[in-house]
């Protein structure tokens, strides 16, 4: 029944597609303050960096539906993505919160079109602050004079700075470690003591303790939301009608996946950590609870005063301007994921 009601939803709300696409709409350029298109024309397509949604469709049965006017690029990150985007080789990417901040900075003109968090966020954390064995850290204050790994412009460079800030401590109190947090980066720096500290997420955590916490090895929460999810893209494609029109699609098949994947977990653990990940059945429960369930708000009041607070913090530790979160955001998108999924349903 669930993908029956999908289907339905994606082909009203995704995939209504049109012959009648005249050279001077496609010429024409779609003010940023002017209504979205709800018809995705013939032809269009969007090149997409979201490969955990990808699979989602996939394994709902929706796949088919968004093909008609998405190409999967398998990229997702704020590097990869920004990248991307000057490369003019990309519509639409998933990050975290840090990507469209960053990408602001350095000359590229982003708007976020669509953003996820997690119910309950401080029980939910995306990341812990990993211990190497040996050290002793039991509360952030504990974080004075430690090597922390740290990786600016990314989520977790954020957090350590939200972290310091929330222990009334500076980076002069600390010393901070770059390093990039990819794969096992962080817990490998770690277990060799070349960091004291590291935030480390997803299964990283559980596989950390795991293998070194017989050595002493340990991880504390931060308390800080660390839970945002966006998507976003050039303003370019925003500004193309037949692509704003199936960004909007997208969007809305999008929420409809998040929705899907909280509600069939088992499908999911299957289908995505254990058959595209190569994690085990255990890892990936592992993840599915520590993920909780998903918040996709239809107001992003609050979502925007947050990323204003962190712009804030960033500015001053970076040097760079403040700018504001209103403006990153594309206000028009508000409600599309929220009402696709309420349109699910029904």
């Amino acid at each position: 029944m669930f993908r029956k009601r999908l289907s339905t939803l994606v082909v009203l709300l995704a995939v209504t597609v049109t012959g009648c696409s005249g050279k001077a709409d496609a010429d024409a350029k779609l003010s940023l303050d002017a209504a979205l298109p709800t018809t995705v024309p013939a032809g269009a397509k969007i090149v997409v960096g979201d490969p955990t949604t990808e699979v989602a469709l996939k394994l709902s049965g929706q796949y088919d539906q968004v093909s008609r006017y998405v190409q999967f690029a398998n990229l997702s990150g704020g590097p990869q993505t920004t990248e991307a985007f000057r490369a003019h080789a990309l519509d639409l990417g998933s990050v975290a919160e840090i990507p469209p901040i960053n990408a602001t900075w350095t000359g590229l003109d982003v708007k976020i079109v669509a953003s996820k968090f997690r119910l309950d966020p401080l029980t939910h954390p995306i990341y812990q602050l990993g211990i190497a064995p040996g050290v002793s850290v039991k509360t952030l204050s504990d974080l004075r004079g430690k090597k922390i790994a740290y990786s600016p412009g990314q989520a977790q460079g954020a957090l350590v700075l939200k972290v310091l800030q929330k222990a009334g401590l500076t980076k002069d109190d600390v010393k901070l470690i770059e390093l990039p947090s990819t794969g096992d980066v962080y817990s490998n720096a770690l277990s060799s003591k070349q960091v004291d500290v590291a935030p480390i997420g997803g299964v990283q955590i559980k596989r950390y303790l795991a293998k070194y916490g017989q050595d002493g090895a340990s991880a504390i929460d931060h308390g800080l939301r660390d839970d945002a999810g966006h998507l976003y893209g050039p303003v370019g494609s925003l500004e193309d009608p037949a692509k704003a029109a199936a960004i909007r699609a997208y969007v809305a098949a999008w929420a409809v996946a998040q929705e899907w994947i909280d509600k069939h977990p088992k499908e999911w653990i299957q289908g995505y950590y254990v058959k595209n990940q190569g994690l085990t059945g255990s890892d990936g429960q592992w993840l599915v609870d520590n993920a909780g369930h998903p918040d996709i708000p239809a107001d992003w009041t609050d979502a925007i005063q947050r990323q204003q607070a962190t712009i804030e913090l960033l500015a001053k530790e970076t040097g760079n301007k403040v700018i504001q979160a209103k403006d990153l955001y594309d206000l028009r998108f508000q409600t599309v994921a929220a009402d696709a999924i309420k349109a699910g349903a029904k």
